[in-house]
């Protein structure tokens, strides 16, 4: 008898719990009560825009009876991307945008490595007043950054120029050589703190036995900071790079700030400078379609580049 009920005990007990375990509703209902302050807003204001703007790029505006007859707007199929495609403006806009990545990105990216190595270090003083002062422009919001930026390029307002030109220089920041220099350096200057607090805080993670060991093995701080620090913080050097890559082709504040002061900077300086300017020439089909295809391309470098440099760091 007694081992007839403890067989018996032990068959029943898989079914009690899958009794106490198999429906999950209240765990699913509170996994979907904590999801929807995220997922509403998410849906709302970011997969309903991006879906909004793909179905305006494949609109496009006729009219009956002539130019000034009545619009209506029909499914046009792939003739907005033609005319992005054919817009000599929309490639001036990329090619501007992809000079602009290629110097500015690694500078940027450069500074704030070293910055961050830096506060890493056991020799420096003063950490925290560092930190808070490389972050700080950070908290600056881009426009006033731009337009504090724009005094200081300003040839009738810049200290700056001042000073330069009692040392017989003549500059031109906002020249159409330097313009392009000038949107970069506002950039760097607003963004690399932000990734220097990235790649500092993958530096806090790196375990102090490390460092003992290669000093016991003789190597000095910068030996440690290059072979050691540098190469364990990859993926954060490289998730910074994407970053980067993304907020580059994005890049609109800067530029439209320092255009209310420099000829030099057109309404399409830049793809999202350009779409601004088609839509306000109520043309939103084309600047819709221009939009559509810049996400394709971020997402294509981006992801490509993250692809190729995991792929190399063994991730």
């Amino acid at each position: 008898m007694t081992d007839l009920a403890t067989r018996t005990t032990v068959a029943a007990a898989p079914g009690r719990r899958r009794r106490r375990h198999g429906g999950g509703g209240p765990r699913a209902g509170t996994i979907t009560a904590f999801l929807l302050p995220f997922l509403l807003p998410f849906v709302l204001f970011y997969l309903v825009p991006i879906g909004y703007a793909i179905w305006q790029s494949f609109q496009v505006v006729r009219r009956t009876g002539g130019q000034y007859g009545t619009s209506y707007t029909t499914f046009g199929g792939f003739q907005q991307y033609a005319q992005a495609f054919q817009n000599s403006e929309f490639w001036a806009s990329i090619g501007r945008i992809g000079l602009f990545g290629i110097v500015q990105v690694p500078v940027m990216l450069f500074f704030a490595l070293v910055m961050a190595l830096l506060l890493d270090s056991p020799l420096l003083k003063f950490k925290s007043f560092f930190r808070v002062a490389a972050f700080m422009p950070y908290a600056v919001p881009g426009v006033i950054a731009a337009i504090m930026w724009s005094f200081l390029y300003s040839p009738q307002l810049s200290p700056v120029v001042d000073v330069l030109k009692s040392i017989g220089l003549q500059p031109n920041f906002l020249g159409p050589g330097a313009v392009l220099w000038s949107t970069a350096n506002v950039s760097t200057w607003l963004w690399t703190g932000y990734n220097m607090l990235i790649m500092f805080s993958a530096l806090q993670s790196i375990p102090q036995e490390l460092y003992e060991a290669a000093k016991l093995d003789g190597a000095n701080n910068w030996a440690i900071a290059w072979r050691i620090k540098v190469p364990i913080i990859g993926p954060s050097i490289i998730l910074t790079t994407v970053f980067s890559i993304i907020g580059t082709l994005q890049l609109y504040a800067e530029p439209a700030v320092l255009r209310q002061i420099s000829s030099n900077i057109s309404s399409t300086f830049t793809p999202n400078m350009l779409a601004y300017a088609v839509a306000s020439g109520n043309n939103y089909q084309q600047a819709a379609a221009i939009s559509v295809v810049l996400a394709v391309i971020t997402f294509v470098l981006s992801f490509g580049f993250m692809r190729l440099t995991m792929r190399r760091v063994g991730q």
